[in-house]
């Protein structure tokens, strides 16, 4: 498991890359991606192509993410899921809170 964060050069995107299992294990390194940017963007993707597995910790952290980037008025979009992530997030109504492309 590896978190990659990665700031567009207008600092106006941020892109937080998840490889492997998206579980508890992840929760420091994840948080410290969005806040140690240093920089408040606009929109933040997540990047779940490399992720094989997510659970209900992980949702959490993405409830956290939501809150830190504002709650209602957030950006975020959850891109390149495969489908047992995207079952997840469906089941756990996740499009109702982030755009999942």
């Amino acid at each position: 498991m590896s978190i990659q964060a990665s700031m567009s050069s207008d600092s106006q995107v941020l892109t937080i890359s998840v490889n492997g299992r998206f579980d508890f294990g992840a929760h420091q390194d994840f948080r410290n991606a969005y806040e140690r940017s240093g920089l408040t963007p606009n929109q933040y993707v997540v990047d779940l192509q490399d992720t094989d597995y997510i659970d209900s910790s992980a949702l959490g952290m993405l409830l956290l993410l939501r809150d830190h980037a504002g709650g209602d008025a957030a950006d975020i979009r959850i891109v390149h899921c495969n489908p047992d992530v995207r079952k997840v997030l469906s089941i756990s109504n996740f499009e109702q809170l982030f755009c999942i492309e």
